[in-house]
């Protein structure tokens, strides 16, 4: 039987091979504990330090969610609650230097992998999956958030 898969589901398989690869990166440079949702906050975090609150909203999470997350984040050393000058009751979070040593390695697991693709393929090619696939982001309603860092995490 020969399958011929759209590029539909090409993507979906890639994207969970793509996060495998690169949570793998991550174990391998001593980075435990993170899991791909945990990106998420890591992306939103590079922008700028923020809440709890803010998080939650801008990944379209619970509240709830956001602090369970945090949690395991502050848990292992990757990002640290410290108190908001301007209300005392309210922690701004930032990433330490060991959850942007994480955002590196994964940076450079996924440049890896472009660079291979590219190699493969040619870079013309590359740029017209580029295109494609900022058109896929585009129809699904987050393409606008890519460049803002506030693409919701996926539901589990």
């Amino acid at each position: 039987m020969n399958v011929n898969p759209s590029i539909i589901d090409l993507v979906s398989l890639a994207g969970g091979a793509v996060d495998a690869h690169v949570v793998r990166a991550l174990e391998d440079a001593g980075y435990d504990g993170l899991r791909v949702r945990h990106g998420y906050v890591f992306q939103r975090l590079l922008v700028e330090p923020t809440s709890i609150t803010r998080l939650a909203d801008a990944l379209e999470v619970s509240q709830q969610a956001m602090s369970k997350t945090i949690a395991e984040l502050v848990d292992f050393g990757y990002v640290a609650a410290s108190p908001d000058p301007a209300d005392a009751r309210r922690r701004v979070l930032a990433l330490t230097d060991a959850g942007r040593g994480a955002v590196e390695t994964a940076r450079q697991a996924r440049r890896s992998l472009e660079d291979a693709v590219t190699r493969a393929v040619g870079t013309g090619r590359r740029d017209d999956a580029r295109t494609a696939l900022e058109a896929l982001l585009a129809t699904l309603g987050v393409g606008g958030r890519v460049g803002s860092r506030s693409v919701p995490i996926p539901a589990e």
